[in-house]
Formats: structure tokens, C-alpha cells, sequence
């Protein structure tokens, strides 16, 4: 509203002005057009952010912010000619309102990266060895299929570089840092490229992203509310399924928020493995809907499968595989402010179909028939009690099957984290955890997490 109401000023300021024949009120008159055009700018650049999550108003600070040096390059575009069309001035506009994912925190031009660094840290102490770690029915697979070592540890920190491309296409790419038996290795976890000005809710990514399927997925890690990711992610998705592929996403005009996708992967990663059909061994479709309901509440609910065939799996199956997921998140929060307080209660259920077959890691020359079904769900509940400090609870569970080569045990978890946060910014989190990954095993876990964020940042999803 404060942003409408310099708009409509400065617009009837224009109006007598226009009468202005000298050439001082022509460059007045000028000047206040550019400001004019800067303020569109950035309202058009929220209404495009609240149609991708309009669950999730973003701040003023994280409105692309309009420099003096920007608005004396518009002064002079318009100067020599106000009135063409496809001046710097008109083609910034159209730039701002289609980013996509733009946070506007790297500066006032919106095509300068706007560079993020986030520094992630732990201790923890595990009762069993993680090295020797094994959930029985189903093996380990993937960077995240299971707990991180025992001490201190510089996790998985990340740097990430986005910026509008041009008028039609928007650019990100992330790297991660980590650290693993002692060496160092540097990642890409995210390079893609997506489009800005394709019409009716349409938008195309190229390159290598996080997969939309079920809620966490799309996430980055340090975005979730826990330490470490639920088991059923840990045992289907190896933590978290990235690829190199497409995805083509539609997201309808109506007041209810709805979006449906679908995407293609090389299937290079697990649970893919391979790169099977000629590098095109993944697919996947999606679907969410959210709304609110009333002024305290917010929902988002969403379906999604993923098919995948298999040559050779890192957890030693070969075959073709689908995994089918539903997700679904409720907010509340005393008029929907969200930052100082309020409940999330989010879960996902997962079923995994295989059918192909097994050749166990520690004897590949033993070789058994796949054919089945397992499960796993998670449940979690946090509590925000200010902008400091929140607390949650989470119940993570997977169901095996007795008919199939690994095993038939249910492995189950408990976790309870308690978090502080000294701004947006930075956050030290305290979790533990009591994990039953085989009969007759009890890994008991503390873990103290340090995080912090550096540079600009856009707002998390929902």
C-alpha cells in the first residue's frame, strides 16, 4: 500500500508538469517518470513473487531495491527517447516482474548476482558407530542414506550465485562444500537456467535442480526445520534427489494456488543409477495446491511420482523402480505473521515399487529377485514461540517387507530439536534423537548445529 499510494503521488505530480516547456521541467519531468518506473519495478516484482508462493509474502527488503545509478540510466534512455518501446528502463521492468526466483538483495541492478554463503556446522555423538551404521531392510545409499560422523564436522555449506539472465531467462547456480573422511570436495548441487516471459503461468528450467516431488525435496537443506533429513528421504531418495534434466511447471490464475509439473532427468543419481534409455533413465510428475484458510491459516498439499530404471543401484538393486508421494503442510499464526510465532505440523507419506533385482554389496556374485513394496512416513510438529526460539518434535518410520531379499525389520525414530536464532541470519540448533535402524539396535544421538547466512538471500518457500 505505502509503495500505491508514492506511485499515484508521484503520477499526479507528472500532470502539471507536463505543461513544463523549458528544458530543466523536461529533465524534472523525466526524472519523476524513472522514479515512477522504479516503484513499478518493485511492486511488479512482489506480485510476481506472490504468484510463485503466495503463501509467502516477501519483505521490503527482499524487493529487488532500485539505485540512484539505475534511475540516472533511465533518466537518460528516456531523455533521448521517453516514448520507444524496449528502452533500458522498459526491458528492466519487464525483467524485475518475471524473475522467478530473484531474491533483490545483490544490489540495486537486478542482473549483478546477488551471491549467498551459508556456513553449516555440528557436533554430534552417536551410540553406534556411524560408519557401521545398517538399517535393516533397507540398505544404505546416496550422500544422505544415513547418520554424519561422530565430532566436530563442517557439513555440507553451500554458495549459491543468482541473477536475471536477460528479459526472458533467469539464472542460478549453487556449489556445495563438504567435507568427507577427512577431504575436502566441492560439489554443484544446483545449475540451472529458467524462463521469465513465458505466458499463462508457463515457466521452463534447464540444467541441474532439485527435483519438485513431494514437500522437502525441492528444499534446501538448511531450510529445514531438523538437523538431518526423515528417514523415508534417507531410504528412498539417498537425503535428496538432484539431476540433470528439464522441467516444465504451470502454475494457474486462480486465487487458490495450484501448480502442476512434470520433469525429465538423465538418471545419473540414486534412485536412479546408470543414466538408463539413452540418459533419460527419470521422470517425474507433480502436483500441489495451498490456500488459507481464514486470516491464521495457511495449507499446501501436494501428489507426486517419480519412475526411474535402474542398472547397478549404489544400494545393489537393478530394475525398474517407482516411488509415489504425498505431502501436506498446515501453518497457523495469529494473523498469519509467521516470524514471530505459530505451529507447522508437516508430513509425507512414501511408497517405493521395484521390481528387478538384488546383488548384495559385500557378495556381488549372489543375485535375488526384487519384487515388491515398502513404506515410510514422517510426522512433524514445530512450534515458533517468538523470532528467537522455536521447538519440535518428529516421528519418522519405514516399513519393510518380509517377501524381499532385505529383510522385513520397520526401523523407527524419534527426534526433539530446540532452536535459537539471533536474527534471520544466523541460528544454533540442539537436536536429539533415538534411532532403531535393525532389532536389537539403539542409536542414541546429540547433535549441536551451528548455521549462519551471509550475503543476500531470498525467501524460503512455503
Amino acid at each position: 500500500m505505502r509503495h500505491s499510494l508514492l506511485v499515484l503521488a508521484l503520477t499526479a505530480s507528472l500532470a502539471p508538469a507536463a505543461q513544463a516547456t523549458t528544458p530543466n521541467d523536461h529533465r524534472r519531468i523525466v526524472t519523476l517518470e524513472a522514479q515512477v518506473k522504479a516503484l513499478q519495478a518493485e511492486l511488479l516484482a512482489m506480485k510476481a513473487q506472490l504468484v510463485a508462493v503466495p503463501q509467502q509474502a516477501p519483505t521490503i527488503a527482499q524487493l529487488p531495491a532500485a539505485s540512484s545509478a539505475s534511475v540516472e540510466a533511465e533518466v537518460d534512455a528516456l531523455a533521448a527517447d521517453p516514448a520507444t518501446p524496449g528502452s533500458a528502463a522498459n526491458t528492466g521492468v519487464d525483467a524485475l516482474a518475471a524473475a522467478p526466483g530473484s531474491s533483490g538483495g545483490g544490489g540495486g541492478n537486478a542482473f549483478n548476482p546477488a551471491i549467498s554463503i551459508i556456513l553449516n556446522g555440528s557436533y554430534a555423538h552417536h551410540s553406534l558407530d556411524p560408519a557401521s551404521y545398517a538399517r535393516a531392510g533397507f540398505p544404505r545409499a546416496g550422500e544422505g542414506g544415513g547418520p554424519g560422523p561422530n565430532g566436530f564436522s563442517l557439513g555440507e555449506s553451500e554458495i549459491s550465485f543468482a541473477a536475471n539472465i536477460d528479459d526472458k531467462f533467469y539464472g542460478q547456480l549453487t556449489a556445495a562444500i563438504g567435507s568427507e573422511d577427512g577431504q575436502d570436495h566441492l560439489g554443484i548441487e544446483e545449475a540451472y537456467i529458467e524462463t521469465t516471459a513465458l505466458p499463462n503461468g508457463v515457466s521452463l528450467r534447464l540444467g541441474r535442480f532439485y527435483s519438485a516431488i513431494g514437500y522437502l525435496n525441492s528444499h534446501h537443506l538448511h531450510t529445514d526445520n531438523f538437523f538431518d533429513r526423515p528417514l523415508p528421504y534417507q531410504a528412498f531418495l539417498g537425503g535428496q534427489y538432484g539431476d540433470d534434466g528439464v522441467q516444465l511447471r504451470w502454475i494457474a490464475p486462480t486465487t487458490t494456488f495450484l501448480e502442476v509439473g512434470a520433469e525429465a532427468f538423465r538418471g545419473q543419481n540414486y534412485p536412479s543409477g546408470g543414466a538408463q534409455n539413452g540418459g533419460l533413465g527419470t521422470r517425474s510428475v507433480f502436483a500441489h495446491v495451498g490456500g488459507s484458510a481464514g486470516s491464521d491459516n495457511e495449507w499446501l498439499a501436494g501428489v507426486s511420482a517419480l519412475k526411474t530404471r535402474v542398472a547397478g543401484g549404489t544400494d545393489g538393486f537393478s530394475g525398474d523402480a517407482n516411488l509415489y508421494l504425498l505431502d501436506a503442510t498446515w501453518k497457523w499464526a495469529p494473523q498469519g505473521n509467521f516470524k514471530d510465532g505459530g505451529v507447522t505440523l508437516r508430513g509425507e507419506v512414501m511408497w517405493d515399487r521395484r521390481n528387478g533385482v538384488y546383488a548384495e554389496p559385500a557378495d556381488p556374485a549372489t543375485v535375488l529377485a526384487w519384487d515388491g513394496q515398502r513404506r515410510g512416513a514422517y510426522l512433524e510438529a514445530v512450534y515458533r514461540f517468538n523470532r528467537t526460539w522455536d521447538a519440535g518434535y518428529r516421528y519418522d518410520r519405514l516399513w519393510g517387507n518380509a517377501a524381499l531379499p532385505v529383510g522385513g525389520f520397520d526401523p523407527f525414530r524419534h527426534s526433539a530439536e530446540l532452536t535459537w536464532r539471533n536474527s534471520e541470519f544466523s541460528l544454533f540448533r540442539l537436536q536429539l534423537s533415538r534411532d532403531t535402524p535393525a532389532p536389537g539396535a539403539t542409536d542414541n544421538a546429540f547433535i549441536l548445529q551451528y548455521q549462519t547466512s551471509l550475503g543476500a538471500h531470498g525467501a524460503h518457500k512455503f
